[in-house]
């Protein structure tokens, strides 16, 4: 394929896919917040307990 068959399949499914999408709903939202939310908190909180391992392998160490 030439470059402009390859520019006009990916233009041809971004079309696609822009035809699919919806707005989402305000509880689809709000639930997607939530576990953004959620996640954000365990992989901070598991960075903070990795943190202060180190720290007390260091002092004691």
């Amino acid at each position: 394929m030439s470059w402009m068959e390859d520019l006009r399949e990916f233009l041809r499914m971004c079309a696609h896919v822009l035809k699919a999408a919806r707005k989402p709903s305000k509880e689809e939202y709000l639930e997607s917040a939530k576990i953004a939310g959620m996640g954000i908190l365990i992989v901070g909180g598991v960075g903070f307990i990795i943190r202060i391992i180190v720290q007390l392998i260091q002092l004691y160490g």
